[in-house]
């Protein structure tokens, strides 16, 4: 379960989580910019379905069962899937790799 603590404003975001967005969502490496803690996944960073799926499959294969975004995913409602943030991924992550 995701830990219900939003990452601090001053609390900078994974580096590797960064990339993996950046990768998947096949952007140039200068696009990390966007990828904040408030960027929503749909919305602001327009990622689709299959580039979501592949993130979920990239996540848990770097971190482990605990960042399982399709499970995440499957107990929100339409509101709370556009509402989804990087921030909500970084939740996600065990809490060694949040640093």
């Amino acid at each position: 379960m995701p830990n219900p603590e939003p990452p601090s404003p001053g609390s900078p975001l994974n580096r590797e989580l960064v990339a993996l967005v950046v990768e998947v969502a096949g952007a140039p490496p200068g696009w990390a910019r966007h990828v904040t803690p408030d960027a929503r996944l749909d919305g602001d960073l327009l990622l689709d379905e299959d580039e979501l799926a592949e993130l979920a499959e990239r996540l848990r294969e770097r971190f482990g069962p605990r960042a399982d975004l399709a499970a995440l995913r499957a107990g929100l409602d339409l509101a709370a899937l556009e509402a989804l943030t990087v921030a909500d991924l970084q939740r996600l992550l065990p809490e060694e790799d949040t640093r």
